[in-house]
């Protein structure tokens, strides 16, 4: 496996090598100090699996970085680091097609099992964004009565369970698995799910529900 760190300061790049030979001993670990760089190893070496992207990089924003590989390499997963974590930032990196954030206050267990999730086809998406009382105005005023469930939303048993397993950060292969059904179906019942929630992909369909506090649970009779 190869990999990709991107980040202007070298103790960074040195504490994240070593939290990935941790996930995988032998893998292949590049560094690249800047935007400009990074996307020079990343076309010389276009089997990257995973790349882990500052978004403040001394020669480009790192998110415009982000939005260059993603167009140009759709297939490499992709993890920002950052030492912000608000919402507007953490929003924006996965609408750009970040598969984890990671801030950079995150210990090192945490980190391990968020590269390790994120290698799995798995989404990650820190706890505290999740959990954060900034997150609605109706968390904020302690008002659950105006939230909805995705029971409430016309979804069958089906597209909730299917919802259930896209919260846990599974793919659709997983999914299919894990419900013993076509690939194919499973998105067609996502489809239905992101089009029901008002959100445009499964990242945000996992943000607005964790930041709403919705849950997740069969029909009372299924």
């Amino acid at each position: 496996m190869k990999v990709l760190i991107v980040d202007d300061h070298a103790l960074i790049r040195e504490a994240l090598h070593t939290v990935l030979q941790q996930v995988k001993r032998d893998a292949v670990i590049f560094e690249a100090p800047n935007g400009r760089q990074a996307m020079r190893l990343v076309e010389e070496h276009p089997d990257i699996s995973l790349i882990l992207l500052d978004i403040n990089l001394p020669d480009r924003d790192g998110l415009f970085v982000l939005a260059e590989l993603r167009e140009r390499h759709a297939a490499i997963a992709i993890i920002v680091l950052s030492g912000a974590d608000d919402q507007d930032t953490v929003k924006r990196a996965f609408k750009l097609g970040a598969l984890g954030f990671i801030p950079k206050t995150t210990d090192r267990e945490v980190m391990l099992n968020a590269i390790q999730l994120v290698l799995s086809g798995g989404i990650y998406i820190p706890s505290e964004i999740l959990d954060g009382e900034e997150a609605t105005p109706s968390r904020l005023r302690n008002e659950p009565a105006t939230r909805k469930f995705p029971n409430d939303l016309g979804l069958t048993d089906r597209q909730i369970e299917v919802l259930a397993l896209l919260m846990e950060g599974k793919n659709n292969k997983s999914i299919a698995k894990a419900l013993n059904m076509a690939v194919p179906t499973v998105k067609n019942h996502i489809t239905v799910v992101l089009k029901a929630l008002n959100v445009t992909n499964r990242t945000e369909a996992v943000i607005k529900l964790g930041q709403m506090g919705w849950e997740v649970s069969p029909k009372s009779g299924s």
